[in-house]
């Protein structure tokens, strides 16, 4: 995982800095948007969140889905148990140990998996691996849905400037991020968000179907 760590972005690692950090850019926003225009969880769905962080996806999920979230952060899971409880199931994870089998098998697999801001965090390898796993962790017609910020031809010096200092160092072009996908789904679509959030910077969703 290639990610910016030290220096003031190390405070993120502190789970209540981060939640707080998303609110003040509007994330809490834009995962609503995401999940009603992209994610679109049903009722009963099992549902796989692939780098959940403190698994604040969850609270925008209906009540009844079968919800497991892991992340590579100790600190992000604990705090994810701690609100979220009996809701889920929480693991702490990299992505590398993600593999087949791993979260289900294919026959009682998920029918939905998600990597929300995940795959500019990973190198190309890393990316691979995430997708083949959720591709077998999926059941037959299930959706890998992603989201990540995103360079663009034209995009304003402003918006280049914020992505370039993400702590993900591997922000890529929106096809750039659909090949590496196309690896284990060959149906993928691809939509960009423009002004996903209150600062600038755009976004490319991918929606991966098994």
């Amino acid at each position: 995982m290639s990610e910016v760590s030290n220096g003031v972005r190390s405070i993120l690692r502190v789970p209540a800095v981060y939640n707080l950090f998303i609110d003040l850019v509007g994330a809490g926003e834009a995962r609503i948007r995401w999940v009603r225009d992209f994610l679109k969880p049903f009722p009963g769905a099992r549902i796989l969140d692939i780098g959940c962080g403190t698994a604040e996806m969850l609270g925008h999920l209906p009540a009844d889905v079968e919800y497991t979230g892991f992340d590579m952060s100790e600190a992000y899971i604990d705090a994810a148990r701690r609100r979220f409880g009996a809701r889920g199931r929480f693991t702490c994870a990299k992505v590398e140990a993600f593999g087949p089998g791993s979260h289900g098998p294919h026959a009682d697999g998920f029918d939905i998996a998600l990597a929300f801001g995940v795959l500019h965090h990973l190198d190309d390898s890393e990316c691979r691996s995430l997708f083949q796993g959720a591709r077998n962790a999926l059941k037959p017609g299930g959706r890998l849905v992603t989201l990540d910020p995103c360079y663009l031809d034209g995009q304003s010096y402003l918006a280049k400037f914020v992505v370039s200092h993400d702590r993900g160092r591997n922000v890529r072009f929106p096809e750039a991020y659909a090949a590496l996908g196309r690896s284990s789904f060959p149906d993928i679509a691809i939509t960009i968000q423009e002004k996903p959030l209150r600062i600038p910077t755009q976004n490319t969703v991918l929606v991966c179907r098994a």
